[in-house]
C-alpha cells in the first residue's frame, strides 16, 4: 500500500531507476580501441599482459584501482543518504 504521494509502484520504478543508471554508466566507460602502451595518468609502462587481457585499457593497474575507488566511494553518498535519490 502506498503512502502519502508516492504511487504503488514506486519501489519497483527507484529499483528500475537504478539499474537503468548503472547500465548506462557501464556502457559509458566501456573501453575500445588499441590498448596504450604506457599509462595515461602516471606515465608508467602498461604490462603486455594486461594489454592483452583488456581491450583499449589507458591505465596502469594501481591508476584504475584508484579512479574505480573513487568512483565508489563518492557514488554510494547519492544512493544511501539522499532523500533525493529514493524520491525521484
Amino acid at each position: 500500500m502506498a503512502v502519502g504521494w508516492a504511487g504503488d509502484d514506486s519501489v519497483s520504478q527507484q529499483i528500475q531507476h537504478n539499474i537503468d543508471d548503472e547500465i548506462s554508466r557501464v556502457r559509458r566507460n566501456l573501453i575500445t580501441g588499441e590498448s596504450a602502451q604506457f599509462c595515461d595518468e602516471c606515465g608508467e609502462d602498461i604490462p603486455e599482459a594486461r594489454r592483452n587481457a583488456i581491450k583499449g585499457v589507458r591505465l596502469c593497474l594501481h591508476c584504475q584501482s584508484s579512479l574505480e575507488h573513487a568512483y565508489q566511494r563518492s557514488s554510494l553518498f547519492n544512493r544511501r543518504a539522499s532523500k533525493d535519490s529514493q524520491l525521484r
